[in-house]
């Protein structure tokens, strides 16, 4: 069975649906918090927890994902474990701030993995 990689348009969706719902949790958190530590701190937190918890569960995706119909893998296409899910997560700080380099990557490297998922030893494939 050959392995349909999830290319850059399929991905940059899921990003936009994902950032549209931790824009709505941030938004709870702020009216919650006064304080603008506090808030970044929780910001911070509801980030990581989301992605690492989510991708490295049985549904192997965020919400984004899972609406987009792509989900993420270890390189064999097992599911990844928390940890490589949190590096993953941690490593699109060096994909963005290559001037997004590391994500445009996905567009054109040959199994369509981002500078992060090169560095995690992660897919992102259709379902």
């Amino acid at each position: 069975m050959s392995t349909s990689y999830a290319g850059f348009w399929l991905r940059f969706g899921a990003v936009i649906i994902d950032w549209i719902l931790m824009g709505l949790v941030n938004g709870v958190l702020r009216g919650m918090t006064g304080d603008e530590f506090l808030y970044s701190v929780l910001t911070l937190l509801t980030g990581w927890l989301y992605y690492a918890l989510m991708e490295s569960s049985a549904h192997q995706a965020t919400l984004g994902k899972k609406v987009i119909g792509i989900r993420v893998t270890d390189l064999d296409g097992n599911r990844i474990g928390f940890g490589r899910a949190t590096g993953r997560h941690f490593g699109k700080i060096i994909s963005a701030i290559l001037l997004l380099i590391g994500y445009i990557m996905a567009a054109f490297t040959e199994k369509k993995q981002a500078l992060h998922d090169i560095l995690a030893g992660t897919l992102v494939v259709k379902r």
